[in-house]
């Protein structure tokens, strides 16, 4: 058996090899149409690009001091935005799941009600609703005002994911975990948590990704994250499209380094499994 799998590995590889270079041409192909697209977009706008301004608006030097710029700043903002989104957002998904997976029928209904709530509402809409009305109700501040609808927001989604793992286990764990005499909190603990997250992680990673993108909507309210930098610079600088190249490449950074993350703790994962 070893030495027919070597002969049909010898016997696969020059073949996929053959495969492979067809793939690159194309990709190669369809890499120089882009790029020719983009040049002829950029000769008909007629556009004076002035990228060389651009690191100024990251960091500046004073009097031998490294200063940040407008971008570092707003950079800032949506890391701790986007953090505490998500560490409430998570809070939020574990508590909704767990209703809907209870025995009482008012906190199942409170869960439904606010999944269906949150997935069928504008995001933008959400937002407004929790600034304009009720952040003055309770002494609200934007910054909290932004957090609270971020996260309501995920929540929702995320609720349903972890609903999905947890109930994608067999009936057999919870059965086990009776016969050991465990209650539900331990159960949860133990036994389904440490087996449903792992499974639904590759899904929380995009709703994470989500939240990230999402956050650039809390500039509609007066917060000065990268988004509202970046609309300030372009006001005053008019480099509208060096602007906002760069800042879509600064989420883009984020989300893929974000993505690889996840990805390496899933290999490291699965080799000590």
């Amino acid at each position: 058996m070893p030495r027919i799998s070597r002969r049909i590995s010898k016997m696969m590889a020059p073949g996929q090899a053959g495969y492979a270079w067809p793939e690159l041409l194309k990709f190669l192909i369809l890499a120089a149409l882009l790029y020719w697209l983009a040049q002829r977009g950029v000769e008909g706008l007629s556009y004076n690009w002035q990228w060389y301004r651009l690191p100024s608006f990251f960091w500046t030097v004073e009097q031998g001091t490294l200063k940040a710029g407008p971008f570092i700043s707003g950079l800032l903002v949506t890391f701790r935005i986007t953090a505490l989104s998500l560490v409430l957002a998570f809070a939020l998904a574990l508590i909704t799941a767990l209703f809907r997976l209870s025995n009482s029928p008012v906190a199942r209904l409170a869960a439904r009600g606010y999944v269906e709530l949150i997935r069928n509402t504008p995001l933008l809409i959400q937002i407004f609703f929790i600034y304009f009305v009720l952040a003055p109700i309770v002494d609200m501040g934007g910054f909290t005002a932004a957090v609270l609808a971020l996260a309501l927001f995920e929540g929702a989604y995320a609720s349903e994911i972890l609903r999905s793992g947890i109930i994608s286990l067999d009936r057999g764990q919870w059965e086990a975990s009776a016969s050991l005499g465990m209650g539900a909190y331990a159960t949860y603990r133990h036994v389904i948590l440490p087996q449903a997250v792992p499974l639904v992680l590759p899904p929380l990673t995009g709703q994470a990704i989500s939240l990230i993108k999402d956050s650039a909507l809390v500039s509609t309210i007066a917060i000065y994250d990268l988004t509202m930098q970046g609309q300030a610079v372009v006001s005053e600088t008019y480099l509208t499209f060096e602007v906002w190249f760069t800042i879509a490449l600064v989420y883009l950074s984020i989300t893929v380094s974000l993505s690889l993350a996840v990805k390496a703790m899933e290999k490291k994962a699965r080799a000590k499994s």
